[in-house]
């Protein structure tokens, strides 16, 4: 029979447990770096893929991309909402709007993406309409993303119509787009 008789000193044990917590420290350390640097990657917007903007995520949406505009040059977005125009605008610009219920009493505000389309004249206020196009940076009393509308087709006002203010949950990224297609 074999008997082991080991002595652990507490400075032998201090070292031990040292040790184990700049091991655990520089692994977390690599797998944070490494999800920055991969997720780099797929935050890129994919030009062939077009996304839907509906009113659950409208304004999280919205507010993102005006926020991270650089991040979200380029990609290709998809929604509906009425025209609204304001007397400053040009004749080829339009407010792709939704009303955003702000209080409990059913009190709204006007909320939406500027839109850039040559035949945007052929459309009256108030007209619902589906919208296809490309976010640029543009400038409006500083600098905003423009949607650069490629198609454009009238439709009937959605039941959901509404949308709300950004989720208390929301967190700015710029991935918002890229993972809820």
């Amino acid at each position: 029979m074999f008997v082991y008789n080991i002595k652990f000193s507490s400075g032998k044990i201090f070292k031990i447990i040292l040790f184990l917590i700049i091991v655990v420290a520089l692994v977390m350390t690599g797998i944070s770096i490494f999800k920055t640097f991969s997720s780099n990657s797929s935050a890129q917007p994919n030009s062939n893929e077009v996304y839907t903007i509906n009113s659950t995520n409208y304004t999280n949406i919205l507010k993102a991309v005006h926020e991270n505009l650089d991040t979200y040059i380029g990609q290709k977005i998809s929604f509906s909402g009425y025209i609204y125009r304001v007397y400053d605008f040009q004749d080829d610009e339009f407010v792709l709007a939704r009303d955003m219920i702000v209080t409990s009493d059913l009190q709204t505000l006007i909320v939406g993406f500027l839109c850039h389309n040559d035949n945007s004249s052929n459309f009256e206020d108030g007209t619902w309409v589906n919208v296809t196009g490309e976010i640029k940076k543009g400038y409006y009393h500083g600098d905003i993303p423009i949607i650069e509308v490629t198609s454009i087709e009238q439709t009937t006002k959605p039941t959901d119509s509404y949308v709300y203010p950004p989720d208390d949950y929301y967190i700015p990224t710029s991935t918002l787009l890229y993972n809820n297609p």
